[in-house]
């Protein structure tokens, strides 16, 4: 077969390339190689594979012709009504793809697509000539059995087509089933998929089948490979002596680690003492690399998961629990290998000296975030008394806290305090109550030290000029500021730019401006879409907002891939120094290290977030006729979005707006209407009734109720 496709080829491409060919359709081909029509299926599918190849290139028109246009590389993302966008590296906007020129690519897929319309500052346009690499190689969805076949629905609305599946190939599924499938055939305009059932997860009404489908539709893996559970077994569950031998001691020193309720995987301890006018801050971390070496089983297979993704029901870990919630973990009463920052900070918040070592640390109390705060904000009798011995240091962490925070916020510093949710599950899984999270002074001060802990590390290591990994964020783009400048004038405030650019004290100012307004939420969140999204780089540029010209990710080796990598060069730098060829090795890794880690946080942070909307979707199915008051929380030309108190976010359709036809301005992020001049902007006041709830689809749909004129009304 695979000599055939290779012979088609040639002969097609022998054709492509003469005098005289001009550009053809597959039906045209087809004709003039005298094709019968029951056989046009092989023609598409060597058409296909010539264009992954790059050889041939499809037209706006179908046709196929030899690569004319310079094209570019990127990832194409689907919209439900068949259209989509091309998200291309280094470019600041997307590339518009009409429903018509999508030539069969599949959201995710890597395609090549050539401009044809740059449109100046709104979106290019153009069509899509290739697909460079399919991204659904594996789909999850719904199994339906037919009579002598069966057909899988994706989850994935973005998927248009289902997928066919031959009777030998389902592995027995049954209707009702979810599955994974693997696609065998991509099809094509008249063809649909075809694929293999290589697992059932179970009935789509099991508990946990919900949650699982996400994460196997993300590719994330559920178990950890042969090798590294064989590598496992020689991983001592307790600190051995030899290992603790040059090691700093601290196991004298009061240590506390401070975490949420739920947390196993604790990597992060504190210590902290005053000789006379300053503070000796101690950030104790897991010496994870002393178990994970380099190129083992543990290692490559952290790299690949790169981070620990955290789903509304479940973990699913970086690194297997035997290290995450054992021998890496700074459990209470242990002994623990760490890789410790002692910084000294002076009474105006400046760290003015450090020194960062491997240690042996014990803790002495695993602490929570609601404790500690019982103590040092609610002063709560009860607590205090259990904890007396630690009362007063966390009334000291307390002010060391303020004096970095001060300092931090004096240079500049950004906090965008948007509310964020936690979904309540039952014992069977279900979603039961929505409920913010508790941003309170422990953890403010905890994050606190964890910032400084990285910047210090940070700052250290570029002026060493050793290969390191950063974590950055770029200023954001000029136009963006120009578009945020203009929509916070409506609101009456304003954003001082200097040769177009906006310093972070600038749009600090700002959020102090409008904090407890009505208009807070609404601003914070237009802010920071206007931002650039942070990763890894091995080029120091600085995070624009932290204003901090230094920046790492040191304090999480458990469970982000880059603090462990950046832990194995501290380690090899303090023990013996870097030599020439150690130096080159890591030159030549650590741009695919960052690269990993920044595409793998995307992927778990999307995860995540479907994984809640999906919850949030199944709470609401209890409150589908009951009206709630919300606010515009992102205004489109198809109709609004309306945030409720909960967080909740729905949807009310432009045809459900009634009594005028809405014109949509995208300058004021605002629908206007043509005879009544009826606005609805973000920010708005709404009351909506709950009407319908698609949870494949992760949609909440509303209808108004009623509406206030005005932002914030």
């Amino acid at each position: 077969m695979y000599n055939i496709i290779e012979n088609r080829k040639k002969v097609i491409m022998d054709f492509v390339e003469s005098p005289m060919y001009v550009p053809m359709k597959a039906k045209e081909l087809a004709t003039f190689f005298g094709i019968e029509k029951a056989k046009r299926y092989e023609l598409n599918e060597v058409l296909q594979e010539l264009l992954l190849e790059g050889k041939l290139e499809i037209t706006k028109r179908g046709k196929y012709r030899k690569p004319e246009h310079n094209f570019l590389i990127g990832e194409f993302m689907a919209n439900q009504r068949g259209f989509g966008f091309v998200r291309v590296e280094g470019r600041e906007s997307d590339i518009f793809i009409p429903a018509e020129y999508v030539n069969n690519a599949m959201n995710g897929d890597t395609v090549k697509v050539v401009i044809d319309v740059e449109n100046g500052e709104k979106r290019a346009e153009g069509h899509i000539i290739g697909i460079e690499k399919h991204a659904n190689v594996q789909v999850v969805g719904y199994y339906q059995k037919n009579n002598r076949f069966g057909f899988v629905l994706p989850d994935n609305t973005r998927l248009f087509k289902d997928i066919y599946i031959p009777e030998t190939r389902g592995k027995g599924a049954k209707t009702g089933d979810k599955v994974v499938v693997e696609i065998t055939d991509f099809g094509g305009d008249k063809r649909k998929p075809e694929g293999k059932v290589v697992e059932i997860l179970g009935k789509n009404t099991d508990a946990g089948v919900d949650i699982l489908s996400i994460a196997k539709s993300f590719g994330l893996p559920e178990k950890f490979n042969e090798d590294v559970e064989n590598e496992l077994k020689s991983i001592p569950t307790k600190v051995l002596k030899k290992d603790i031998r040059g090691r700093v001691d601290f196991r004298d020193k009061v240590t506390v680690t401070i975490d949420g309720e739920d947390a196993k995987d604790l990597d992060d301890a504190i210590t902290l003492e005053r000789n006379g006018n300053i503070w000796h801050l101690g950030v104790h971390i897991a010496d994870v690399t002393h178990y994970v070496k380099e190129n083992t089983a543990l290692d490559k297979e952290a790299l690949h998961r790169a981070t620990s993704v955290y789903l509304v029901d479940r973990v699913i870990p970086m690194l297997p629990r035997k290290l995450s919630n054992g021998i890496c973990s700074l459990n209470q009463g242990e002994d623990r290998l760490a890789l410790s920052c002692i910084m000294e900070i002076d009474e105006k918040g400046n760290i003015i000296g450090h020194n960062i070592c491997e240690s042996v640390i014990n803790v002495n109390e695993r602490m929570t975030y609601t404790a500690v705060n019982e103590v040092i904000t609610n002063s709560n009798e009860e607590t205090k008394k259990r904890y007396a011995e630690y009362v007063d240091l966390f009334h000291d962490f307390k002010k060391v806290s303020d004096l970095l925070r001060g300092a931090r916020t004096k240079r500049g510093s950004i906090d965008f305090d948007l509310p964020e949710s936690k979904v309540i599950l039952d014992k069977n899984g279900k979603a039961v109550d929505i409920k913010p999270y508790d941003r309170n002074a422990a953890t403010k001060f905890i994050e606190d030290f964890m910032l400084a802990a990285n910047e210090t590390v940070a700052e250290d290591f570029f002026w060493q000029d050793i290969p390191f990994l950063y974590r950055v964020h770029e200023n954001p783009d000029p136009e963006k500021m120009k578009s945020l400048a203009i929509f916070i004038n409506n609101f009456g405030f304003t954003l001082r730019r200097k040769n177009d650019e906006v310093s972070p004290k600038e749009l600090q100012k700002l959020l102090a401006n409008i904090e407890g307004s009505d208009a807070e939420p609404i601003i914070s969140r237009i802010a920071l879409r206007s931002m650039k999204q942070a990763r890894y780089d091995t080029v120091c540029v600085g995070h624009f907002g932290l204003a901090a010209k230094y920046y790492t990710h040191f304090t999480s080796p458990i469970r982000r891939y880059p603090d462990l990598q950046i832990h194995r060069i501290i380690k090899e730098n303090i023990k013996k120094g870097l030599s020439g060829r150690r130096i080159e090795h890591y030159r030549a890794i650590l741009d695919s290290v960052a690269l990993q880690s920044s595409q793998m946080e995307r992927r778990a942070e999307e995860a995540e977030r479907e994984t809640v909307k999906y919850k949030k979707c199944e709470y609401m199915l209890n409150h589908i006729g009951e009206e709630f008051d919300g606010i515009i929380s992102g205004v489109t030309g198809f109709g609004i979005f309306v945030e409720l108190e909960n967080t909740v976010e729905g949807f009310i359709k432009m045809a459900d707006l009634e009594g005028d036809y809405f014109v949509y301005n995208e300058a004021g992020y605002e629908l206007v209407g043509e005879i009544t001049k009826k606005k609805f902007v973000l920010g708005q006041k709404v009351r909506v009734k709950v009407y319908d709830i698609d949870r494949l689809a992760k949609r909440i749909d509303f209808k108004l109720v009623k509406e206030k004129n005005g932002r914030g009304d």
